[in-house]
C-alpha cells in the first residue's frame, strides 16, 4: 500500500468514527452496547431530530471530504508513485 492509499484510508477510518460518534450521541444509532448515548427505542419514529449544529458538523464533514479527493487528486496527478513516494520521504527528513 503506498502512502496516499495509506492517508486516504486514515481519513476515512476518522471520518467514520466522527459520524459514526455523533449519531450515538444523538440518538440515531445504539452504539456498541455500552450504555452511552441516547436509545433508538426513545424515539417513536426510530429517528432524533437533528439540531442545527449536527447538520452544519454533516455539511462540512462532506465539503471535508471533496477538499479531501481534491488534494489526492493535485498531489498524484501526473506523476509516477515512485517520485511521490520520494518527495514525501524528502520531506519528512526537513
Amino acid at each position: 500500500m503506498d502512502m496516499g492509499t495509506a492517508l486516504v484510508v486514515a481519513a476515512a477510518i476518522g471520518a467514520y468514527y466522527q459520524i459514526r460518534s455523533q449519531r450515538i450521541r444523538a440518538g440515531l444509532d445504539k452504539g456498541p452496547m455500552l450504555g452511552f448515548g441516547r436509545n433508538r427505542d426513545e424515539y417513536p419514529s426510530g429517528q432524533a431530530s437533528h439540531s442545527r449544529r449536527e447538520t452544519e458538523l454533516e455539511k462540512e464533514v462532506d465539503a471535508l471530504r471533496e477538499r479531501v479527493k481534491v488534494l489526492e487528486r493535485i498531489a498524484t496527478d501526473g506523476r509516477p508513485t515512485r517520485a511521490l513516494a520520494d518527495e514525501i520521504e524528502s520531506l519528512r527528513d526537513k
